[in-house]
């Protein structure tokens, strides 16, 4: 079965739960609002690929985590569009949560996801004990403090940021977490997977400052120009539109090399190559005179 069917899948399952009779019938719609359309699922489709690679033996372990990942991910960006951070109207094309429904429900709506997320972990417990408590381990070390996302909206309020440990946290955590995550849900230890998660979420921040300069809104389906509205480190005003396209190269190319022995290593090399490729040159996009070539392209709605 493909990786987006099952991650579809397994999404819907853990959203049908909170839709009960007995639920508050806004929040539950927030809810769902909050994680459709899903945009590329980009973490928890490199999580089942790590969990494949290393020999997948049971896949509803390996669902539960891809579910769990994603679910923070979209919890957070709940919060990040919140008056209080990006103050963002829209996401994915559409209104953004606090938006469509208020400040108080984008709240909960945020924090319901985040637990939800640890709920499905906890779900696979009584399948592998073991394999359910390093999962909620990994997800939690890379969610909070002092190296998760949450650490990395915590940057945004020093008056000096280290642009490499507030990247590390605000991006590469949860793709650290998808390779972490997924070298457990497949059986293995985590520590070898590392490497390859930092790798793809530099690129991945890289890609999104190179997005957030470059496009516009109405191409991203977001507000653009918020780095600088916010006065937020990037890594185009640090190293230039070609400093940050040479670094993402790098990234990328970092990242395939790291790929750790395993049974499916050359799979798991062809899919990072894929996204490496998402990120290949298009046409110069409306708010900057570029030249082609130095222009990665970046799918919205990640």
């Amino acid at each position: 079965m493909p990786f987006s069917v099952r991650i579809e899948a397994a999404m819907t399952r853990a959203i049908t739960r909170c839709q009960t009779r007995a639920a508050p019938r806004r929040l539950a719609s927030a809810l769902e609002y909050s994680v459709s359309p899903g945009g590329a699922r980009i973490r928890p489709t490199i999580l089942l690929g790590v969990a494949s690679a290393c020999g997948e033996d049971r896949t509803e372990i390996s669902d539960a985590a891809a579910t769990a990942l994603e679910l923070i991910h979209c919890g957070s960006l709940v919060h990040d569009d919140l008056p209080c951070f990006d103050d963002a109207d829209t996401r994915r094309g559409k209104p953004s949560v606090h938006r469509a429904y208020s400040q108080p429900l984008a709240v909960l709506a945020g924090d319901s996801l985040i637990i939800l997320a640890f709920e499905e972990l906890a779900r696979v417990a009584e399948i592998d004990p073991m394999r359910s408590a390093k999962l909620v381990l990994a997800l939690a070390q890379h969610t909070g403090m002092p190296g998760g996302i949450c650490a990395g909206q915590g940057w945004e309020s020093e008056t000096e940021i280290n642009l490499e440990a507030y990247h590390s946290a605000k991006t590469a955590a949860l793709f650290v977490a998808a390779t972490k995550m997924g070298a457990i849900a497949g059986g293995q230890e985590p520590g070898p997977w590392a490497e390859l998660g930092e790798r793809i979420g530099a690129a991945f921040q890289i890609a999104d400052d190179l997005r957030d300069t470059l496009y516009d809104a109405e191409t991203l389906g977001k507000p653009v120009g918020q780095d600088d509205l916010n006065g937020r480190p990037n890594a185009v005003a640090a190293f230039g539109v070609q400093g940050a396209v040479s670094k993402l190269k790098d990234s990328l190319s970092g990242a395939i090399a790291s790929i750790p022995s395993c049974p499916g290593e050359a799979m798991l090399a062809q899919m990072v190559q894929r996204y490496a490729e998402k990120l290949a040159p298009i046409a110069p996009p409306k708010r900057a005179a570029v030249q082609r070539a130095s222009i990665p392209r970046i799918v919205p709605g990640e």
